[in-house]
């Protein structure tokens, strides 16, 4: 039995509109296809400008495709009288978690997509206490937003989606802005989310460390989908990344080099305990 599909791009096609004094609109996305599994942990990669922030905002209607379609769980994402519930479906966590808290304390800041949908107030109070929680926040209820650290307030504006019952998450870079222990925060978050609550997640990062966590990896160039796989079989493109001006995680690097140098070393490894295992191994040979 195959997996259902939560998310769908059918040859979907996008450009934003030219600006005055230009001639031609910026062609973003063309004849894109996707398809999501409901609860896969996706990973989306490519330099800026490569698409895949437009591609992120086309998953909860933000934009509509010029041609093609977008399904979210059936629904026509082009379809006015579906906007709510597609949002509702799919929620979004952006780059900058000060641009996405509305509230001046923490509970009602998570209450507020429940509020605008319409739930009942002893409903919106079980969704806020149960997300807060979800994203260990809950001790923080009372706060203010600006006194929390930049992974505290991210952590917030995840249990915002979750809040209101969304099946998919789509998350845009949320810890461009963060320092390391932040980033970490939210992708222990994200991953809680994904294994535990069975929560689809789509994120989009250019921090390789991030995405050889996601069951999948998809890497964009010039709107266009280039690698389409699993992280480990994603990652042993060394060269094609680099040629499309990604990195690759450190411990791949690595083993590439010295590979590279004459080294019988395997070229699928991810991280630093496989590669000092293979390290090791190398070294019993000789």
């Amino acid at each position: 039995m195959e997996d259902k599909v939560i998310i769908k791009f059918d040859n979907v096609s996008f450009a934003y509109k030219a600006d005055e004094g230009e001639t031609v609109a910026t062609g973003v996305v063309d004849g894109f296809s996707l398809n999501v599994p409901e609860g896969q942990f996706l990973a989306i990669l490519g330099h800026n400008g490569c698409g895949k922030s437009t591609v992120a905002k086309l998953m909860n209607g933000i934009l509509v495709p010029d041609s093609g379609t977008v399904t979210v769980d059936g629904m026509d994402t082009s379809d006015d009288e579906k906007v709510i519930d597609v949002r509702k479906t799919v929620g979004m966590v952006f780059q900058n978690p000060d641009n996405q808290i509305v509230a001046t304390i923490v509970e009602d800041d998570v209450a507020f997509g429940p509020e605008n949908l319409g739930v009942a107030p002893e409903e919106i109070r079980k969704r806020v206490d149960d997300a807060l929680k979800a994203v260990g926040m809950y001790e923080f209820r009372g706060r203010e937003p600006h006194r929390l650290s930049g992974g505290q307030k991210q952590r917030v504006a995840i249990a915002g989606v979750i809040a209101m019952n969304t099946k998919c998450v789509v998350m845009d870079e949320p810890t461009a802005m963060l320092d390391p222990q932040g980033r970490q925060e939210v992708m222990d978050t994200i991953r809680m989310l994904n294994k535990e609550r069975g929560i689809t997640v789509i994120l989009i990062t250019h921090y390789m460390d991030e995405a050889v966590k996601a069951d999948r990896v998809v890497v964009m160039d010039k709107g266009e989908i280039v690698l389409d796989n699993e992280p480990r079989k994603v990652f042993k493109n060394v060269e094609k990344l680099k040629n499309l001006g990604l990195d690759v995680p450190q411990a791949t690097e690595l083993a590439y080099r010295l590979k590279q140098a004459g080294f019988p070393i395997a070229d699928d490894i991810l991280d630093e305990k496989e590669c000092a295992a293979a390290i090791l191994k190398v070294l019993e040979v000789k």
